[in-house]
């Protein structure tokens, strides 16, 4: 019987012994990883430029291989839009619950006479749309879909994400900055546009960085900033809002976005979330001014 030696490479034995995969050693092999030159049996070998590696050293690889990013320091390749899926699986199911259950529309719904005590609401109402016009969600889920798997793409899921739900607060902010507060802000207000209004906007602003808009984006943003001047019960002021969101953000990530993976271009994307968390500081400080400029404290529940 022979005997290891000690301080031995795993997968070799004593002189004379076959050498054996580390990973099987009951397997004979007398192929080695050109990486780490340790024995690989047939079902360890992965091809490699020259020769073959173990699966260890291709693990290895690929937790230490540089991953190619995009300007806004997302992976080229990010894989299926989960959170283009999952905005809308939540609307969805959502809007069924306001059908089955008129409670959730009023209890998720903006109202600005409650937004300094219950300020969710400015998020909510993002993912409520009105159940009397089933077209009201579909169109808002339309643009999602067809935008928003390319922006998703391009800034990450985690950007991608906070600056739907940055727009969404947008465009509860445009509703107190623009409404009439008697008796515009007594009034529910529900639907994704003010979101959708925001990615639209901000597509724009990083296509013109490419040079080029698509004409037939700018119709479709003309058709429906001029359709509340046609059609009653539409918050254009959470269309502004949203839009003028949008708008910054695409200009914040202009900004702050680098190709290639030096130190100047790494330092310059991580400086994309101090912006993005300046855009949410600025909406809840407008918020906070126009409540307490109509309402006074007891907008916040003081005195």
């Amino acid at each position: 019987m022979s005997e290891s030696i000690p301080g031995a490479p795993a997968g070799e034995r004593g002189p004379g012994d076959a050498p054996v995969c580390p990973r099987h050693p009951d397997r004979t092999s007398y192929i080695r990883c050109q990486r780490c030159d340790r024995p690989t049996c047939p079902d360890c070998q992965r091809p490699a430029a020259v020769g073959v590696q173990c699966v260890d050293c291709v693990r290895e690889g690929s937790r230490t291989a540089p991953v190619a990013r995009t300007r806004f320091g997302a992976p080229a390749q990010s894989g299926r839009p989960v959170v283009t899926w999952t905005l809308l699986g939540i609307c969805v199911a959502v809007y069924v619950g306001q059908l089955a259950n008129p409670a959730v529309t009023r209890e998720l719904a903006f109202f600005g006479v409650l937004a300094g005590v219950e300020p969710w609401r400015l998020l909510t109402t993002a993912f409520v749309h009105s159940p009397q016009s089933l077209l009201h969600i579909a169109f808002n889920m339309y643009i999602l879909f067809a935008f928003g798997p390319m922006l998703e793409e391009s800034l990450g899921r985690a950007k991608f994400a906070v600056t739907y739900l940055l727009c969404a607060i947008g465009g509860s902010v445009g509703v107190l900055l623009l409404s009439v507060p008697n008796p515009g802000w007594g009034q529910p207000v529900v639907g994704a546009s003010g979101a959708i209004f925001g990615l639209l906007f901000l597509f724009v602003v990083l296509a013109l960085r490419q040079g080029t808009v698509p004409t037939t984006l700018l119709v479709m943003i003309g058709i429906n900033l001029a359709l509340p001047f046609f059609v009653g019960g539409i918050a254009w002021q959470a269309h502004i809002g949203g839009a003028f969101t949008g708008a910054a953000i695409g200009g914040l990530l202009v900004l702050t976005s680098a190709a290639g993976r030096s130190a100047e271009a790494v330092r310059r994307r991580r400086l994309a979330w101090p912006a993005l968390s300046s855009v949410f500081l600025v909406l809840i400080l407008l918020a906070g001014a126009r409540l307490w400029q109509v309402i006074g404290p007891a907008a916040f529940g003081l005195g």
